[in-house]
């Protein structure tokens, strides 16, 4: 997350439409699709007052979850301070605020925590202590959605090369982020696959939802709930 491509805020909308145009889609179509998705899936009981987007960049997401959301307050937390200020003047509102992930403490005041590929740009061996972040700010029954890149779909993997910050990326399976949430004390809730059709086969969409839980979906996520606060 600290790499330098990421301090390029002016250009990452560029440089990630370089892999995902091959799908015929702009980004932001698959941002929608990943709120949408997360606010159909939560429990109908969950109605989430604080929700915190973890690694939000230049904030588009983070807005959107504002609107999925609308009676909740929306922090995203990047370690990008251009991407911030991008995101901030861009995005900022009375229910919109961000702030860096360095220093960042609001223990236990979060109900939601959306992420979207960022845990791929973590080294294996500071997941732990990112996703520890992560469990120090969500309410005991707070939900994690951790969405990431399906490195067992080939076409992610196209995309993925011709993405100057994605080329060195360390891809997470389903399996193995199920597996990961679990031996840190996470509870599953869910696991589905989105994205099997570019648009030129877009009338095959309407399949996705049943084929979602087999994984081989461009992109996958975990919805996963915290099974004690660690002492």
């Amino acid at each position: 997350m600290g790499e330098p491509l990421f301090d390029l805020a002016d250009e990452y909308e560029a440089m990630l439409m370089r892999g995902v145009s091959l799908s015929g889609e702009h980004w932001s179509f698959f941002a929608k699709a990943r709120v949408e998705e997360l606010r159909r899936r939560l429990p109908a009981t969950v109605a989430p007052r604080r929700i915190l987007d973890f690694g939000c960049g230049i904030g588009y997401t983070t807005d959107l979850l504002a609107a999925a959301f609308p009676a909740a307050e929306v922090v995203g937390i990047d370690t990008s301070a251009d991407a911030l200020r991008r995101a901030e003047a861009t995005h900022g509102s009375p229910r919109v605020r961000f702030a860096p992930v360095e220093g960042f403490s609001e223990a236990g005041r979060f109900d939601l925590c959306y992420t979207n590929g960022v845990f791929h740009h973590i080294e294996p061996g500071r997941r732990a202590g990112a996703l520890a972040l992560i469990r120090g700010a969500l309410s005991d029954a707070g939900y994690f959605a951790l969405f990431e890149n399906n490195p067992w779909n080939p076409g992610t993997r196209m995309v993925m090369r011709r993405i100057p910050f994605d080329r060195d990326a360390q891809t997470l399976s389903p399996r193995e982020a199920g597996r990961f949430l679990r031996a840190e004390g996470w509870r599953v809730a869910a696991c589905r696959s989105m994205f099997y059709f570019p648009r030129p086969l877009a009338i095959l969409r309407a399949a996705e939802p049943w084929l979602g839980r087999w994984p081989l979906g461009a992109q996958y996520y975990v919805l996963a709930q915290p099974l004690a606060r660690p002492d």
